[in-house]
């Protein structure tokens, strides 16, 4: 049975794309599956160091679509996680080293070694985009709740129906309490915006920073609740259609709730 490859991408910058790269990727991986995330912003580079693993790299994904090695060369093992693995970003190439067909055969050629294969698309919709949604099977477009970026997600999404592509949505970032008090949009408004499935809602975290910071899988963290929603999302990915999407809650105090309850102000 081949693999499937899955897409993340996103239209705009700063949405946490990464992130929910590295954190599906490995929370797939803990699942038992045999996970290769590819880094496909060719230039840039981030998801070695978000993973930890940016001393380890010999070879990358232009090395691999090249001919200079084989994907065994370029694959990086996790430490922490068994069957992760991940195939970096070239930083002195630029987006046009790379052909649509060259990282289609690839990723032909990956679907009969990994279980999944999960693209980290560079934002935008320019080659690096087209690059990475060419041998996709699924796609996930991350989002945060601001106006800004709906309005560059709508026009992601709109391509990759054009592709036949049938896109879900991961709202990231939430924030509960701005929501109530109409400072930011709810995963409700996106949606009624976006009109497309929905994968995932994840809370804002400051563990994603930490995490960042320190290359250790966010899914890994028991007190995240980010990585508990990333660990959800994969879940479903992997086949748990039901399982249900938990939207973060605002906590309150007993006093808080009570002053809600019956219309009380400090």
């Amino acid at each position: 049975m081949e693999g499937k490859v899955i897409v993340i991408t996103s239209g705009k910058g700063g949405v946490g794309k990464t992130t929910a790269t590295s954190s599906i990727g490995a929370a797939l991986a803990l699942e038992g599956k045999r996970v290769a995330i590819v880094d496909m912003d060719i230039g840039l580079r981030n998801l070695d160091v978000v993973m930890g693993l940016e001393n380890r790299i010999v070879f990358n994904i232009v090395d691999v679509v090249h001919g200079k090695c084989k994907i065994s060369q370029a694959a990086i093992r996790d430490r922490r996680i068994k069957n992760l693995f991940l195939i970096p970003a070239s930083q002195s190439d630029n987006k046009d080293v790379l052909t649509t067909a060259g990282v289609e055969r690839v990723a032909e050629q990956l679907k009969k070694e990994f279980d999944y294969i999960i693209m980290d698309s560079p934002a935008g919709i320019e080659k690096g985009f087209e690059n990475s949604i060419v041998g996709a099977d699924e796609a996930i477009v991350v989002c945060t709740p601001d106006v800004s970026a709906v309005r560059d997600a709508d026009r992601v999404i709109g391509i990759l129906y054009s592709k036949s592509l049938n896109p879900k949505l991961l709202v990231n970032r939430i924030e509960p309490a701005r929501v109530e008090r109409g400072e930011m949009l709810s995963h409700e408004d996106v949606l009624e915006v976006l009109s497309i499935d929905l994968a995932g809602l994840v809370p804002m975290d400051e563990q994603v920073l930490i995490s960042s910071n320190t290359g250790t899988p966010l899914v890994l963290q028991n007190e995240s609740k980010a990585g508990q929603a990333f660990k959800r999302i994969a879940r479903r990915l992997n086949g748990e259609a039901d399982l249900p999407i938990q939207a973060p809650e605002l906590k309150t105090s007993l006093w808080g709730k009570i002053g809600r309850t019956f219309g009380l102000k400090k």
